[in-house]
């Protein structure tokens, strides 16, 4: 399920120079994991495409002003994921946010309700059609809780990527990935509860 990132090495005074050939380095090592991440979030292929566009030309036009306080990947996933919010914004007005609900939020008190499946065969586990109910799962989760599962364990960014990113504390983001990890698992345990039934019957 997680999309390695590249590990390559790039030239941070040939990036702020604005050379050509490393900038396409940049985005040849990253724009199908950009694009993934967009469509995750959006998920429509031509608005994906759309934020794959702009991430890369506002990364050319502010070349010059990156600081190198984050890797340039990570860079980019930043600019990628603002550029997402923003468009969700002016799709949904007024309901998208990546503020964690306060306490007394019923979606975030309701008693997890967890079947273990720990004995399901390895097949039944990563079958297309369990495959497909973790993906709709994940499309369900808050957007705040989606995004910190989205670039942690999707993407691959580490815990320190990730609140750079996302502009958190490591701690948020572990409290954040934890409490998706839990809600995936609870979205599952009726399937899977099912498929288990299934083959003891």
């Amino acid at each position: 399920m997680v999309e390695v990132k590249k590990s390559e090495v790039f030239s941070l005074e040939a990036l702020r120079a604005g050379d050509r050939a490393e900038f396409a380095r940049l985005v040849g090592a990253n724009y199908q994991l950009i694009f993934r991440l967009a469509f995750r979030m959006l998920g429509d292929q031509q608005d994906a495409e759309d934020v794959l566009q702009e991430t890369f030309i506002k990364a050319f036009r502010h070349l010059k002003d990156f600081d190198g306080r984050s890797s340039p990947s990570t860079w980019l996933y930043r600019i990628a994921t603002n550029e997402a919010l923003m468009l969700l914004r002016k799709q949904k007005p007024g309901l998208v946010s990546v503020d964690e609900p306060n306490q007394n939020d019923e979606a975030e008190q309701e008693p997890l309700q967890i079947v273990d499946w720990c004995c399901m065969p390895e097949q039944e586990l990563m079958s297309t059609e369990a495959r497909a109910h973790l993906e709709q799962a994940i499309d369900r989760l808050l957007l705040y809780l989606r995004l910190v599962f989205l670039l942690r364990d999707i993407q691959g960014l580490s815990t320190k990527e990730t609140g750079e990113v996302l502009d958190l504390s490591e701690m948020a983001v572990k409290t954040r990935l934890s409490r998706a990890r839990l809600r995936l698992r609870e979205e599952l345990s009726g399937y899977f509860g099912e498929r288990m039934a299934d083959l003891k019957g």
